[in-house]
């Protein structure tokens, strides 16, 4: 893995959006460690840096959103590894609170199945993308504080 975030560190803003888009789509992947090391060893701009990893994290959700709008349960749950029931409850459970629980999309393992809950259940994209965003955005700025502040 350390080679793979050497490549992202080397590519700067474009390697952060590419690490970000992995990290939220269904691949395991911590965009948060290549964004620390980005912001602590090189003289990027904070602002772009968060700004680049939100845009590829955004896009991530939004690609397993659109898998969730063509395939179905059974289908996710084999291409994808994850279990119907987790798949089954967390549609339930966006469907009875919409488009704005995309802002937890950027949960571990959940995020995933949220996001692509909200392409089953054919939520406004438009929604999904704002919600997403906000999310996505505070989570790196949280996350990245300490760091910005220690530079």
């Amino acid at each position: 893995m350390d080679s793979l975030n050497q490549f992202f560190i080397e590519y700067g803003y474009l390697g952060m959006a590419m690490a970000s888009f992995l990290a939220g789509t269904f691949v395991p992947f911590s965009s948060e460690v290549v964004m620390g090391t980005l912001l602590a060893t090189t003289g990027m701009d904070p602002v772009l840096t968060i700004l680049s990893g939100t845009i590829g994290n955004v896009l991530g959700s939004l690609f397993n959103y659109f898998i969730g709008r063509i395939g179905s349960i059974e289908q996710i749950s084999h291409w994808m590894h994850i279990k119907e029931r987790r798949l089954r409850t967390t549609r339930d459970y966006v469907e009875k609170r919409g488009s704005w629980i995309a802002a937890f999309s950027f949960l571990p393992i959940f995020g995933t199945a949220i996001s692509i809950s909200l392409g089953i259940l054919r939520a406004n994209v438009w929604g999904v993308l704002i919600w997403s965003t906000i999310g996505k955005l505070l989570r790196y700025i949280i996350f990245m504080l300490p760091i910005i502040s220690w530079r």
